[in-house]
Parts: C-alpha cells; sequence; structure tokens
C-alpha cells in the first residue's frame, strides 16, 4: 500500500555537490595517465627483452665470441657490445642478444644458428627486473 502524502508537502530536486562532474572526470584522467605509463613501462621493458646463450661448463673464450660472431648476422637479434672494461669478470663473459623487436621467426633463426654448436646448451630469456 502506498502511503499518503500531505497535500502540502512539496517534491525538493536533488541537490548536486558542486565539482562532483570535475573530480569525476580528473579521476577518470588520472586513472588513464596511470594505464598510460603503465603501458610505457611494458613497452620499454619489452624493447629491452635479451636472450643469454647459456654455454656447457668449460667452454672457452674464443668458442663463446665464435658462436657471437657466427650468429650475428639476424637483423632483429643484435648482439650485445662486449665488455671492454678489462676485469677477469670478461672470461666469463656470456653471449647475449638484444631480442626486443624480433618476431617468433627472428628467434627461430637465431636458435637454428646456434644449435649448430655443441658447447651451447640453450638460451634464456631476460627482460628487466629478472623476469
Amino acid at each position: 500500500m502506498l502511503a499518503a502524502v500531505p497535500a502540502n508537502h512539496r517534491l525538493r530536486p536533488r541537490r548536486r555537490l558542486p565539482g562532483r562532474r570535475a573530480v569525476i572526470v580528473a579521476a577518470l584522467a588520472g586513472l588513464a595517465a596511470l594505464t598510460v605509463a603503465g603501458c610505457a613501462q611494458f613497452d620499454k621493458s619489452l624493447g629491452q627483452q635479451e636472450e643469454v646463450v647459456i654455454f656447457r661448463n668449460n667452454t672457452p673464450a674464443a668458442v663463446r665470441l665464435q658462436v657471437r660472431a657466427a650468429c650475428s648476422h639476424i637483423p632483429r637479434a643484435v648482439p650485445e657490445p662486449l665488455p671492454t672494461d678489462g676485469k677477469a669478470s670478461d672470461e666469463l663473459y656470456n653471449v647475449r642478444y638484444q631480442v626486443g623487436s624480433a618476431g617468433t621467426g627472428d628467434l627461430a633463426h637465431l636458435q637454428a644458428c646456434l644449435s649448430r654448436f655443441h658447447s651451447v646448451l640453450g638460451l634464456e630469456t631476460n627482460t628487466p627486473g629478472g623476469d
């Protein structure tokens, strides 16, 4: 049943809070900015992806350099520059390829090239942040 409303009762319009629309627009703009920044960071990380060649234990540096040179012809799998600091750790240098812009075909060519060398065990994918 409906309740009776007195005749002298006036319906009052809902009062809007000033600037409510502006607050909503600002919140949506902030959310959009965070989303774009997150995508930019993701794209930046993806662009820095690298493949690290895993060698058998005791593989000489000369063999590592030979593998690096033999598989450096793939356009979007670019070998990282060799270290030039002259430290003893340079002897343990891993061969690394920047593959952030590489497609599936490029990665397949890199793997096919590396598989010709018995000293290569495989590849490990690295991205900034250790993923």
